[in-house]
C-alpha cells in the first residue's frame, strides 16, 4: 500500500488531510448561536461571495469531473468541454434569475420552493428524484471515481472506497455546510495549484506546446488512434452521434438549467449567502473558475496521450479516465506527486461532502420535519447525520450497476444520465417563474410524464447494453434509444414544456395573491438600467464564453 508514493508525497497528503480536518473541527465548535438546523444546513445564512463561488465550484468539480474530463482530453473528445464552458453561462441565470426567488421566500431546499410555487405533490417529486439522482450521478459515481484515484497508490477499489466514504462522511456529519463550504473553499485552492503544476511541468517535459502538438499529429496516422482535429475543436457535425454541435448549444444548457440552477447540491451553497448581493457575487465568481477546467483538466488528458505515445506514462485507452492518475503516479517527481494526488483527493472530498449535506437536507426538511412539524432542531440535526449514512450504504450498492452503464466514460454517464431526469424539472421551474397562470396541475403532470419517458430510456439503455434485450435498428425501441442524448434532452424538454402549458391552460391559474413572492411582477413604471459591477462583471464572463467558442472552432490541430 502507498507503494508508489515517497515519504515527503505521503506527508504533503497527510498535511492536506490535517488542514481540511481542522477547518472541520473548526467549522463545527463555532455554531454558538443555537439556531440548530439553520447552522447545519445553510451554514448560519451568513456566507459571502467568496466562500460561495468557491463551493460551487468545488463541490462541482470532483474527482469524476477531473478524471471523466481529462479522460475526454485524452480520448481528443473536445466537445465535452463545452459542459463545462456552457456552466458559465447558466450560473448567470442562477445569479441574476433564480437567486433572488430563493432567498426571497427563504426556502431551505429547493423542493420547498416549488411546494410554494405549485403544490406539495410537487415537493415531494422533487425530494424523490433529487435523491435518486444523487445516488445514481453524484454519491456513488464519486465514490467510484475516488476509489480509482485511491487504486493509483497501491490502495484496492473497495478499500478506497471506505477510505472516501469514512473521511468525508466525518467532517460533513461533524459540522454541516459550514464545514463543507469552507473546506471546498481550501480544496479549491489546492485542487488549482495541483492540476496547473502537472500541467506546465507536462508541457515542460514533452518540450512544449508545439512539441505535444507534433506528437498528437504524428500518433493519429496510426489506425485505432484518434484524429488529430479532433483534440482542440468543441464543435462537430450535427450528425455525430455522441456530440453534435446542436445537442451541445441546445440541449446542455437545459442539463445545466437542472443541475446548476435548481438542484438541491449546487444552489444550497447560495442559500447560505448573507444577501442577494453576496449570492449574485458568488455564482458569477463560480462562473469565471468554470472557463478553467478547459486548461486544467482537459489539456493534462491530451498532454498524457502525448506521454502515452512517447512511451513515459502507460495506460488503456479504452479505459482513458485512468490517463491522469497514470500521469501522476508514473511521472510526476517526488513532491508534485503528492501534490497532485492531494487535489485529486480536495475535489473527490468537496463534492462528496456536499453531496452528503444536500442529501440529508432533503430527507430531513421535505420528509422528516414535514412529517414531524415539532421536532426539536437538535432532532433534525441528529436525522440528517442518520441520513447521510443510509445513502451512503445505497451508494455502494449502486456502484456494480453504473459500471454496466460507464461505456463512454465517467463524464459520458454522468451527463447522459442527467439527460434523462433533467429536462421535466427545468421546464417547470423556468417556465414557472414568468408565467402565472401555469398551475400545479400542469406542473406535476408535465413532472410524472417526463420522469416515465427518461426512467424509461435509461432502463431499456441499461438492459439494451447488458445483451437482456434486443432491439432491432428500426423499430420504434431502436429508433427510440438512438436518439442522441443531448437530442433527446431537448425534445424531452419540449415535450414537458407543451404538457405543462397545456395543461395549465385547461386548468384554473393559482391565486395571485400565492404567487408575489414566486413570479416575476410587472412593475407598473418603468425602471432604469443600472450600470453595477455586477452587470460589468456580466458582460466580460459572457465575452469571454464567446472568445473560447471562438477560438476552439477555429484553431484547429492540423492546421
Amino acid at each position: 500500500m502507498f507503494s508508489n508514493l515517497s515519504i515527503l508525497d505521503i506527508t504533503i497528503i497527510a498535511v492536506y488531510f490535517g488542514i481540511i480536518l481542522w477547518i472541520a473541527h473548526w467549522a463545527s465548535k463555532s455554531k454558538s448561536d443555537g439556531r440548530g438546523a439553520v447552522d447545519y444546513f445553510l451554514a448560519g445564512k451568513n456566507s459571502g461571495w467568496l466562500v460561495i463561488g468557491a463551493s460551487l465550484f468545488a463541490s462541482n468539480i470532483g474527482s469524476e469531473i477531473i478524471l471523466g474530463v481529462s479522460g475526454a482530453g485524452a480520448r481528443g473528445d473536445m466537445p465535452m468541454a463545452n459542459f463545462e464552458i456552457i456552466a458559465s453561462l447558466v450560473l448567470i441565470l442562477l445569479g441574476w434569475v433564480f437567486v433572488p426567488f430563493y432567498l426571497r421566500t427563504g426556502v431551505y431546499t429547493m423542493p420547498e420552493f416549488l411546494e410554494k410555487r405549485y403544490s406539495s405533490a410537487c415537493r415531494n417529486y422533487l425530494s424523490v428524484v433529487s435523491i435518486l439522482a444523487y445516488v445514481i450521478t453524484k454519491i456513488s459515481l464519486i465514490i467510484f471515481a475516488g476509489a480509482l484515484v485511491f487504486e493509483t497508490i497501491g490502495v484496492p477499489f473497495w478499500t478506497g472506497a471506505i477510505i472516501t466514504v469514512i473521511a468525508t462522511g466525518f467532517y460533513t456529519v461533524l459540522g454541516g455546510l459550514k464545514a463543507v463550504i469552507y473546506t471546498d473553499m481550501v480544496q479549491a485552492f489546492i485542487l488549482l495549484l495541483g492540476t496547473i503544476a502537472v500541467t506546465l511541468f507536462g508541457l515542460y517535459a514533452l518540450g512544449g506546446w508545439d512539441a505535444m502538438i507534433d506528437i498528437l499529429k504524428v500518433a493519429s496516422d496510426t489506425p485505432g488512434n484518434p484524429p488529430a482535429e479532433g483534440f482542440f475543436n468543441l464543435w462537430r457535425p450535427m450528425t455525430d452521434t455522441e456530440y453534435p454541435w446542436t445537442g451541445m448549444l441546445f440541449g446542455a444548457p437545459i442539463l445545466g438549467v437542472w443541475y446548476w440552477c435548481t438542484d438541491q447540491y449546487i444552489v444550497q451553497r447560495t442559500l447560505s449567502a448573507k444577501d442577494v448581493n453576496n449570492a449574485r457575487k458568488g455564482a458569477l465568481f463560480a462562473g469565471y473558475l468554470k472557463l478553467l477546467p478547459v486548461f486544467i483538466f482537459f489539456i493534462p488528458g491530451v498532454i498524457a496521450y502525448a506521454l502515452l505515445q512517447e512511451g513515459f506514462i502507460s495506460f488503456s485507452m479504452e479505459n482513458a479516465d485512468q490517463a491522469l492518475p497514470a500521469m501522476i503516479t508514473e511521472f510526476l517527481p517526488t513532491g508534485l506527486k503528492g501534490l497532485a494526488i492531494a487535489g485529486l483527493l480536495a475535489a473527490l472530498m468537496s463534492s462528496l461532502s456536499s453531496a452528503f449535506n444536500s442529501s440529508s437536507t432533503l430527507l430531513t426538511i421535505d420528509f422528516y420535519q414535514k412529517y414531524k412539524p415539532k421536532a426539536s432542531q437538535k432532532d433534525l440535526v441528529r436525522f440528517g447525520q442518520i441520513a447521510t449514512i443510509v445513502l451512503v450504504i445505497v451508494s455502494l450498492g449502486w456502484i456494480p450497476f453504473m459500471k454496466a452503464l460507464m461505456g463512454g466514460g465517467i463524464f459520458h454517464y454522468l451527463q447522459s444520465v442527467q439527460a434523462y431526469i433533467s429536462p421535466p424539472i427545468a421546464a417547470v421551474f423556468l417556465f414557472g417563474l414568468f408565467y402565472k397562470w401555469i398551475n400545479a396541475k400542469g406542473a406535476i403532470v408535465s413532472l410524472w410524464v417526463g420522469f416515465a419517458i427518461g426512467i424509461f430510456r435509461l432502463i431499456t439503455e441499461f438492459l439494451f447494453k447488458e445483451g437482456v434485450i434486443v432491439v432491432h435498428e428500426n423499430s420504434f425501441l431502436g429508433l427510440f434509444l438512438g436518439i442522441n442524448f443531448l437530442h433527446f434532452a431537448l425534445f424531452l424538454f419540449l415535450f414537458c414544456a407543451i404538457i405543462l402549458m397545456g395543461v395549465s391552460k385547461m386548468g384554473q391559474p393559482q391565486p395571485l395573491k400565492s404567487l408575489e413572492l414566486v413570479t416575476f411582477q410587472r412593475s407598473g413604471s418603468s425602471t432604469k438600467f443600472k450600470w453595477s459591477r455586477d452587470t460589468r462583471l456580466t458582460i466580460l464572463l459572457i465575452t469571454l464564453v464567446l472568445l473560447l467558442w471562438l477560438l476552439f472552432s477555429t484553431w484547429g490541430i492540423a492546421g
